[in-house]
């Protein structure tokens, strides 16, 4: 088996806890206070997505304008595939993308077993 080849299938969360999604927010200058509004009412939209599970904005505390959203899912497919190939992903994307500078890169993460406190 060649360990440099990369697969393209998800795989099944460990032990059920789910998949983490990481993004890092470059809000344009001077409207942090216009994008936590939007946002306020964004979240509505991704918690009642089938599949959801959790989430945190938070913001950074040495950079002005810079956040960092977490989102929990149950599985990869929930994010990439349920929510953002839904209808309210475009109500999603009219709230909030164009606050940001440069697009955010968005990555998914699982839980690494024994590493959980």
């Amino acid at each position: 088996m060649n360990n440099n080849t990369t697969s393209t299938q998800s795989k099944a969360p460990l032990r059920g806890l789910g998949v983490l999604e990481v993004a890092i927010l470059n809000v344009k200058a001077g409207l942090s206070a216009d994008f936590e509004k939007a946002f306020s009412e964004a979240q509505k939209i991704i918690s009642s997505m089938e599949g959801y599970i959790s989430h945190q904005l938070q913001k950074c505390v040495e950079v002005e304008d810079k956040y960092i959203l977490l989102v929990n899912w149950k599985t990869l497919e929930a994010h990439t595939e349920g929510f953002r190939g839904s209808a309210e992903y475009q109500d999603w994307k009219k709230l909030l993308h164009h606050f940001y500078d440069p697009f955010p890169t968005v990555e998914h993460f699982e839980m690494v077993e024994g590493c959980k406190a």
